[in-house]
């Protein structure tokens, strides 16, 4: 694995601006009163570091390359690093953070008034600043302590300012979320247990490939951490914990929460699990392929069967995250390449369908398709923006889910072409979960209600998203041209560690 020095401890700024900025919301009582301008000029900063740090120091002809590498000693007696680096795919999703930290920060610029709005919005900046470690983490004991930091923030997000039965709601996610990463530190344990040691001992870009595990115990292992990467993918059935936190949290919470935070599954199962597991990876592929399919169908049915409207968007995410898992175990290239996409795509449209949602309540008082009706004749730009986003999500040519799942379906249909025909049977499915809701909602005759459609600041922030689900359905190329390399390498990889385990399991028997 090619890496590329930092010429600028550029990773170490992204992180360090917003949890700093975070304590000082909390801290510093006279910037409390500013505290929606504070954070959304912060998080705009962060934006722009990300940009100058990408521009200036990023290579896009060696993306497969892990770059903007940055290592420091943390706990040097067990090999423990503060090390920091990005490819084309950790590139992408700290895009993918560090664009829609504003837009949520926007959308929801008036909504905590009541509420300690400071709190809520320091909260926001010290996530931010987790997701940018997480996607940026080289070092898994690292990426362990970060995985389990972002539970912190999240849950006060949701416990604090979610809706009637937040508590429960928080809680839930929070068992589900230890769960998982008590589960994956035993697998964290066994890595260093099973590694070479030394002063790098958990540095991911230097124990691929030189773990000394048997088959058996490096499947006990990858299970150990395919478990805590499907609670929090998620994947059917320890999907349970979405729905309930998706309906009591906030729109913004859980545009970040499903956006982005869910996508450090799918990450973790292509940044670790490939590279370290490729022969347990080979083994369970059907396994978890099927599991994947079940979670496209499931997620499907219950989207339709949902009059919540979170609920609704929380479940077509369980769907889409299936679409995502089968392209990552389906052992090619291709898929794998639309999987990275579509993990951003559906990072912008469920952020658009979230958003909307919430501010179509605000106005309705609602999140109950039934409580509404004909509402396109009242507040056309709220309908036109949920129809936008939710045929984004669905992959209609044009926007941004079409491209990653057709090269999923694709990809998978040359290795697994059951597999794909069925799973196809979910790209019907969706357009009933998303077209049914907007016709419930939004068609049918006018209703006696008098409430304002989208002001300024909403429309820039539909606005905005509405155009990255265009860029990214007519040309989804850069991104791509980020994410094939890491596809290509990580697929490569992960037939020759199975290979490898193959020969030494063969020599064994003789």
């Amino acid at each position: 694995m090619n890496i590329i020095e930092a010429t600028a401890p550029w990773l170490t700024i992204l992180v360090a601006i917003p949890f700093v900025s975070g304590l000082l919301l909390w801290l510093v009582k006279p910037l409390r009163q500013f505290a929606r301008q504070f954070a959304l000029a912060i998080s705009l900063i962060v934006l722009a570091g990300f940009v100058a740090a990408f521009v200036t120091s990023f290579d896009v002809a060696q993306a497969g390359s892990t770059q903007l590498y940055e290592t420091y000693q943390w706990i040097p007696q067990i090999g423990v690093t503060f090390t920091w680096g990005i490819n084309g795919m950790g590139a992408v999703m700290v895009a993918l953070a560090t664009v829609l930290v504003p837009f949520v920060i926007a959308a929801e610029w008036t909504d905590f008034e009541s509420h300690d709005d400071a709190g809520y919005f320091a909260w926001v900046l010290v996530l931010e600043a987790i997701m940018i470690g997480l996607f940026s983490a080289r070092d898994l004991f690292l990426f362990y302590v970060l995985f389990e930091a972002m539970i912190v923030p999240v849950y006060f997000m949701i416990g604090r300012y979610g809706g009637t039965q937040r508590t429960r709601a928080a809680m839930k996610f929070l068992l589900f979320s230890l769960a998982g990463g008590l589960i994956m530190l035993a697998g964290v344990i066994a890595v260093y247990a099973y590694g070479s040691g030394g002063p790098e001992a958990f540095v991911l870009d230097k124990i691929a490939g030189t773990l000394r595990l048997t088959a058996t115990s490096e499947m006990w292992v990858f299970v150990s951490f395919f478990i805590a990467f499907a609670i929090k993918a998620p994947m059917w059935p320890v999907h349970t914990w979405l729905p309930d936190t998706a309906e009591q949290a906030s729109p913004g919470t859980s545009t970040l929460l499903v956006g982005v935070l869910d996508k450090l599954g799918t990450f973790g199962m292509i940044a670790i699990c490939l590279p370290l597991f490729g022969h347990a990876v080979t083994v369970v592929a059907p396994v978890v392929i099927t599991l994947a399919i079940i979670s496209i169908i499931w997620g499907a049915l219950m989207a339709i069967s949902s009059d919540n409207m979170l609920r609704l968007v929380s479940y077509t995410s369980v769907s889409h995250f299936g679409f995502i898992v089968m392209g990552i175990f389906s052992g090619s290239a291709l898929a794998l390449s639309g999987s990275i996409l579509y993990m951003v795509a559906h990072g912008v449209g469920t952020a658009g369908l979230f958003l909307i949602v919430g501010f179509l309540e605000r106005r309705g008082q609602s999140y109950l398709i039934s409580s509404y009706g004909g509402w396109q004749r009242v507040t056309p730009v709220i309908a036109g923006s949920f129809l936008i986003a939710g045929l984004a999500t669905i992959a209609l040519p044009g926007l941004s889910g079409f491209i990653p799942e057709y090269l999923v379906l694709m990809g998978t249909y040359t290795i697994w072409p059951y597999a794909a025909m069925v799973a196809a049977v979910g790209v019907v499915l969706a357009s009933i979960y998303i077209l049914l809701p907007y016709q419930r909602a939004f068609t049918g005759p006018k209703p006696h209600i008098d409430v304002p459609d989208l002001g300024g600041r909403e429309k820039t922030v539909m606005g905005g998203l509405i155009a990255l689900m265009l860029v990214l359905g007519f040309y989804p190329a850069p991104v791509l041209e980020l994410v094939t390399p890491v596809a290509e390498n990580a697929t490569i990889v992960a037939v020759s560690s199975a290979d490898n385990a193959q020969v030494s399991i063969e020599g064994s028997t003789k």
